[in-house]
C-alpha cells in the first residue's frame, strides 16, 4: 500500500526492540540504527511522533501478576516508557535530528508536559516529538496511549515497528503454518483477538479512520520501505 497523501505520522515501538540483541535494557548501538531510520523516514518530508513502549525495563502487567499493586506496577512502567524517550532523543540529536520529549506526567527536569498544541508548533517546526508515560494513568497500555497520541495529533497513520513482519491468524511463533494478512479490517481484528494492538486502541483508531500499519522495525531499511508502499508489512483498516 502506497500513501498518496500522508504527511504526518505516529510511529509505535515496543520496548523490547530497543533491547538490541541483549535480555534487558537498552542497547545504545541498536538505538543509534533505529534514529538512523527514523531520520530518513523524516527526511522524505513527513512529520513523525514517537510512543515508545517499556517492556525492555519493566512491564506494569508482569509486575501485578507477580502480586504488586496493578497501579503501582503502571507507573513503574510509564516511568521505563520515559527512560526509553530520552535514550531515543539522545540517539536522534546524535545524527542531528531535533526533538522534543512529552511526558504525560510531569516531570519539567527533563522533559516538557504534554500539551496538544505546542507538540503541533514542534511538528511544523521540523521536531521529532517523543511522547513518554502513555496516558498518565494506570490501567492503559502505550498501545492505547499511542492511539490517543495518533487521534489528537490528527495522524494520518499509526506505524506499529515489532518484531513480527505483520499481522497474522495465529502465533507465527508457535504456528509454522501462521498466515499473515496484507490487510485486515479493524473489526475482524477485535473479533478475532489477532493481538495487533489491545481492544481499546484498535477501537480508538476505527474510530478516528487512522490506519494501523504492522511491520518488523528489525529489518534494516524497513521503515522507509514501508512508507514508501513497500517491504512487508499489514494494514489494519475499514474494509
Amino acid at each position: 500500500m502506497s500513501f498518496p497523501t500522508i504527511k504526518r505520522v505516529l510511529l509505535k515501538l515496543s520496548g523490547e526492540v530497543l533491547m538490541g540483541n541483549q535480555q534487558f535494557g537498552i542497547d545504545p548501538e541498536f538505538v543509534a540504527e533505529l534514529a538512523q531510520e527514523v531520520k530518513a523516514a523524516k527526511e522524505t518530508g513527513l512529520e513523525i511522533c514517537l510512543v515508545i513502549g517499556g517492556g525492555n525495563i519493566f512491564r506494569g502487567m508482569a509486575g501485578a501478576a507477580k502480586g504488586m499493586d496493578r497501579a503501582q506496577a503502571d507507573y513503574m512502567g510509564m516511568l521505563a516508557t520515559v527512560m526509553n524517550a530520552l535514550a531515543m532523543q539522545n540517539a536522534l540529536e546524535q545524527c542531528g535530528v531535533p526533538t522534543r520529549v512529552q511526558s504525560a506526567i510531569e516531570m519539567d527536569k527533563v522533559c516538557e508536559p504534554v500539551i496538544r498544541r505546542r507538540a503541533e508548533r514542534h511538528l511544523e517546526k521540523g521536531r521529532v516529538v517523543i511522547f513518554a508515560a502513555g496516558v498518565g494513568a494506570p490501567y492503559f497500555t502505550t498501545d492505547s496511549g499511542a492511539a490517543l497520541r495518533a487521534a489528537e495529533m490528527k495522524c494520518d497513520a499509526l506505524l506499529k515497528g515489532t518484531s513480527v513482519d505483520g499481522v497474522y491468524d495465529s502465533d507465527p511463533k508457535h504456528n509454522p503454518d501462521a498466515v499473515r494478512f496484507d490487510t485486515v479490517t479493524y473489526d475482524r481484528v477485535l473479533a478475532d483477538n489477532l493481538k495487533v494492538m489491545d481492544a481499546s486502541a484498535v477501537a480508538l483508531c476505527r474510530d478516528n479512520k487512522i490506519p494501523i500499519v504492522v511491520f518488523s522495525i528489525r529489518e534494516k531499511g524497513n521503515l522507509a520501505r514501508v512508507l514508501a508502499g513497500g517491504g512487508v508489512q499489514t494494514i489494519v483498516q475499514d474494509s
